[in-house]
């Protein structure tokens, strides 16, 4: 019987196995994400005093608060993830071959994850939890806001890079106009620094009205994080410019046959976000709000790394696609 050629390019796929964990492990730490967003809202961040990483210097809580359940279980959501990128970074290296693209991304994972614990463990130690209204927060907040971004963003091109049928090699792949698409993703990153401190000044100085809000925003008595509120807005309308721009490109685009239906998702997730934003606005910000807010901003983020690993890192063999 006639053997059946198997192509080395088959041989050189990660398991379908392996590509689902990646995206699970995506999705899980979005969950982890959206789970801090509830510490935060709620100012459980000092529910486990200045210890870290024990809470309130044990590990088991006799007759545990709320706030330090709330705490305490973002904790131990967020040590599992850690051991979540590890095992992907283990798997990834025993699943792939040399010189694939995905091994280098996961081990950025690591590294981020790793940051990102450091971060919150200062932001503990130093106490910028809860009511905290230290001017060194917000900075801090922004460098934790702009790493989570970049954790994101290194765990989804693993997982994109996983799925990748073509140009997922060391010298497969090309270069195509990556400026324009690089500074639309940093406009975008900049616009969720924003969104967390225009939600961090929402926490601290809340509004029981809209008109109050709107008062606050323009008070020569209100702190500098109240004041400067409106730069979310502002970001985001420009940052739809960019994504607008990005979005065109995407659609003429020829190599890839999912970008028209991607780019669809990329429109539809910043409709999301944008509506959920004025709501958020509108009806001074309630729980539920900010986490649905913060999902589909997430989810953007995601579709949109995607996105612009299409446009930019593409195979070298002409029409080929991933």
């Amino acid at each position: 019987m006639p053997v059946t050629a198997v192509s080395i390019d088959s041989k050189r796929l990660p398991s379908p196995a392996l590509r689902r964990f990646a995206w699970g492990v995506l999705a899980y730490f979005i969950a982890v994400i959206l789970w801090g967003t509830l510490v935060r809202a709620t100012g459980s961040g000092a529910g486990c005093g200045a210890h870290w990483p024990l809470c309130n210097g044990t590990v088991l809580q006799a007759s545990p608060r709320a706030d330090t359940m709330i705490e305490f279980t973002h904790r131990i959501t967020s040590g599992l993830s850690l051991l979540s990128v590890l095992a992907l970074l283990a798997w990834t290296v025993a699943g792939t071959v040399r010189g694939h693209l995905a091994r280098a991304l996961a081990v950025a994972s690591v590294i981020f994850t790793l940051l990102e614990a450091v971060l919150g463990a200062l932001l503990v130690k130093l106490g910028y939890t809860a009511q905290s209204q230290s001017p060194l927060r917000p900075a801090f907040l922004a460098l934790h806001l702009a790493n989570t971004l970049l954790l994101l963003a290194a765990l989804t091109l693993t997982a994109h890079l996983l799925s990748r049928r073509k140009g997922f090699l060391r010298g497969t792949v090309r270069l195509v106009a990556p400026f324009g698409a690089v500074a639309a993703v940093l406009v975008v990153m900049v616009v969720g620094i924003t969104g967390s401190l225009a939600a961090l000044g929402d926490t601290l100085f809340p509004a029981s009205s809209l008109g109050l809000a709107l008062a606050q925003d323009f008070s020569a008595t209100s702190g500098w994080l109240v004041r400067w509120r409106w730069m979310h807005p502002t970001v985001a309308f420009l940052a739809s410019i960019c994504l607008i721009w990005l979005l065109v490109r995407a659609a003429q685009h020829k190599t890839h046959g999912d970008n028209r239906r991607l780019s669809a998702l990329v429109l539809l997730l910043l409709a999301v976000a944008y509506t959920l934003g004025a709501l958020d606005v509108v009806l001074l910000a309630p729980l539920w709000l900010q986490v649905a807010h913060l999902l589909a901003a997430d989810t953007l983020w995601a579709s949109l790394v995607v996105l612009t690993a299409r446009l930019t890192l593409q195979p070298r063999e002409a029409g080929a696609g991933d």
